[in-house]
């Protein structure tokens, strides 16, 4: 099939090659196909947008063409599209991504939200920011990115995760106030934190054979899966906050759809202060602030 693709966009000019690639994503059911099949050409042929617009009639390469039918077969198979290029945009950063790491979703914007609004003006201050789990990076990047003073500790079990994330600080230029560990959560961890971020695994065991192909057959399982509740990571995590959060220092968690009432119990269980909730373009709560009351 890919090398019909290929016969077809050999030699066309780009514009052409948007149309038909939109097109054999529309007939896949593919949504939003038009602005994917831009951005398969745009990657494709290293050329940026404006000049395409300029040149609707530059001519796609054997090479090029070759590259293209590839896309569009692995997209037709499911894969989600930031897989096939390995790279995402997340608040404004360019994040690579690769098997090793949970691919970033818009709906974990909500904690960078809930954070900058419980900081507030303390943005522009000299804090110590945390990412638990910080596979890609995206997280503790984003704050950095919003916190020119702020430095900050990404932490997580997968070496190789720790290396994409380096490398993600250092694509973004933000490598000289990140600093990534490999770790179990807090353990080994010295110090305090103002604030302490973390997407952990919440999805419930039973539940990961249902999810979403683009979700089940390219994300680390390790990243979803959270035990049989879907509370084993919160556990974890919530027990020993008041060890390594700041007096009056606060965490922002992610939050399954669901999961809110059962995430402040625990927190309350292990002494801390419950605070706002924050929802997602979708509606769910998405994040939950927990304080230090100490």
């Amino acid at each position: 099939m890919s090398h019909l693709f290929k016969a077809e966009l050999d030699g066309c000019g780009c514009s052409q090659a948007i149309r038909y690639i939109s097109s054999l994503l529309s007939a896949g059911s593919i949504e939003n196909a038009w602005s994917e099949a831009t951005r398969f050409v745009i990657h494709a042929t290293q050329l940026d947008r404006t000049f395409l617009i300029a040149n609707p009639d530059r001519a796609v390469s054997s090479d090029e063409a070759a590259t293209l039918s590839g896309f569009v077969a692995r997209r037709l198979a499911g894969e989600p599209i930031t897989r096939i290029l390995g790279f995402r945009e997340f608040w404004n950063l360019e994040i690579e991504v690769a098997p090793d790491v949970l691919d970033p979703r818009p709906d974990s914007e909500t904690l960078i939200e809930a954070a900058l609004a419980e900081l507030g003006s303390r943005k522009s201050e000299e804090i110590d920011l945390l990412d638990l789990g910080t596979g890609s990076g995206a997280l503790l990047l984003a704050m950095l990115s919003e916190c020119p003073r702020a430095r900050g500790i990404g932490v997580d079990l997968s070496a190789k995760a720790c290396e994409l994330a380096a490398r993600n600080a250092r694509r973004n230029k933000l490598s000289d106030r990140a600093h990534i560990l490999r770790g179990n959560w807090m353990e080994s961890l010295d110090g305090r934190f103002d604030l302490i971020i973390s997407n952990p695994p919440y999805i419930r065991a039973g539940d990961i054979g249902g999810l979403p192909p683009e979700v089940l057959n390219h994300d680390p399982i390790l990243a979803l899966n959270g035990g049989g509740d879907g509370l084993v990571a919160y556990s974890e995590i919530i027990r020993s906050l008041d060890k390594v959060l700041k007096p009056k220092g606060f965490a922002v968690l992610e939050l399954g759809a669901g999961q809110a009432a059962d995430v402040a119990d625990l927190a309350l269980r292990w002494g801390l202060k419950v605070g706002a909730l924050h929802k997602d373009l979708g509606g769910i709560d998405r994040a939950i602030v927990l304080h230090n009351p100490g």
